[in-house]
């Protein structure tokens, strides 16, 4: 199997792991508070990242590294959790979605201004059109229904979009897996503390399905999908398996109606499957 190859196959596992982050995120929030939810997921993933890393005994980064890893703390460890579980507040789960639409625009820029990638111009043309369907498919809904909420997924996109470019540069050269282990553990004594401080007053009135969001979006989301998708994007490149994201919402929408419930509406669906064809041209154009 070549490089590029399985840099697509190592993406679209990632992906589909992703795919559960928003609904389960959406299921936890009912019962944990969003800022208990952000901490506590990054202290349970990083305890397991520290635990791999000593068994496998991996070489400590370099100082240079230092700058990059607290990027991609900042992005996918604290900001993107935060920024969701907040949304999620004010926002189904499928209509935040939607908006994940929007990161394979968001990480090929990223991946032009960190590292150094220069995809066709066809390429923008295609990323462009996925991530305008979304916009439009939001703008259609009416922003007023919950602005709050829209503005918090856009937000979540941005810092996502960096901590996944800069993250798959920093691949290159210590591995995927070692790098979301490193940041989580560069974050674990901050998320440890406040984990403790936002610890809730009682347990009792938490549900068994709000424990498994926890559960899932510590374990895979957090950890075993950043194993898989940084191999991808340093293996396959960042902008070209990026567009993987695109796909993203459909297994999203299709999760949130299967296992909560959520009403997917007929443009939810036009518009995913939308986004999802344009992945095909942004694909033969990366390079």
């Amino acid at each position: 199997m070549d490089k590029a190859t399985s840099g697509w196959i190592n993406g679209f596992v990632g992906v589909l792991i992703f795919s559960g982050s928003l609904p389960a995120t959406r299921v936890a929030v009912m019962d944990f508070s969003p800022v208990f939810l952000t901490v506590t997921r990054a202290t349970l993933a990083g305890l397991l990242g520290l635990a791999l890393l000593m068994v496998f005994r991996e070489k400590r980064p370099s100082r240079d590294d230092l700058v990059s890893l607290v990027v991609v703390a900042l992005g996918v460890v604290v900001g993107f959790p935060l920024l969701t579980a907040l949304a999620l507040e004010h926002v189904t789960s499928a209509h935040s979605i939607v908006f994940i639409g929007l990161l394979p625009l968001a990480t090929a820029i990223f991946a032009v201004l960190r590292g150094g990638e220069r995809p066709r111009p066809a390429f923008w043309l295609f990323s462009c059109l996925g991530s305008a369907l979304v916009a439009g498919f939001a703008i259609s809904q009416g922003l007023s229904a919950s602005p709050v909420g829209d503005l918090l997924m856009l937000a979540a996109v941005i810092v996502c979009g960096l901590g996944y470019a800069e993250g798959a540069k920093l691949s290159r050269r210590l591995g995927g897996w070692q790098v979301i282990c490193w940041a989580l553990v560069l974050s674990l004594p901050v998320m440890l503390g406040l984990s403790i401080v936002t610890f809730p007053p009682t347990l009792h009135d938490v549900s068994a399905a709000a424990w498994t969001g926890l559960a899932y979006v510590s374990l895979f989301s957090m950890l075993i999908g950043f194993i898989f998708w940084y191999r991808g994007l340093a293996q396959g490149g960042i902008a070209a398996v990026g567009q993987l994201q695109l796909l993203q919402p459909f297994f999203g929408l299709a999760l949130a109606a299967g296992l909560l419930h959520e009403k997917v509406s007929p443009a939810m669906v036009v518009v995913t499957l939308g986004v999802v064809l344009c992945v095909a041209g942004a694909k033969r154009f990366a390079g």
